[in-house]
């Protein structure tokens, strides 16, 4: 898969991402210790503008997230950036490649958060997806200056 933004779409275009680890199967990444590096990533990689995450959470074996993109940068790069960085401050090991869909107009911003908000759920894992602490969100809704919105993760 290419992984590249069309020069078409808008730059607060979102991006539904999965990124798997591996082996499958095992939990590398739902304890508190590998989540806070993880997330610190995601953080640093947010304040610096390499990407713009609205919304992240992670799963035993892997993490979905609702991301856009800046014009200038390459999904492929960014994305590969982040799991090398994860990977080296929480040992542990991903997949080689990763999932993106770009939400089109018809769909839903907030029925993509909750299908992502649910995968604990319907895993099994909790009962009620407000529980689930391995998650990281911006603070504000989409259509805002996403530059401005300051993400915070709820472990803090």
């Amino acid at each position: 898969m290419p992984h590249d933004r069309p020069d078409w779409t808008r730059e607060d275009s979102i991006y539904f991402i999965t990124v798997c680890c591996e082996p499958r199967g095992q939990n590398q990444l739902c304890n508190g210790n590998t989540a806070r590096k993880i997330f610190d990533t995601v953080e640093f990689r947010q304040e610096r503008g390499d990407w713009y995450v609205h919304l992240l959470l992670l799963m035993p074996d892997h993490v979905h997230g609702l991301i856009s993109f800046p014009s200038d940068r390459s999904m492929r790069k960014v994305v590969q950036d982040w799991k090398e960085s994860a990977a080296r401050r929480a040992g542990m090991k991903w997949q080689r490649d990763f999932f993106d869909h770009r939400l089109r107009n018809d769909e839903n911003y907030i029925e993509k958060a909750n299908y992502i908000r649910m995968n604990p759920v319907r895993k099994g894992l909790i009962g009620e997806s407000e529980n689930w602490p391995f998650i990281w969100q911006r603070t504000s809704i989409p259509g805002n200056d996403i530059r401005r919105d300051k993400a915070v993760p709820p472990y803090h």
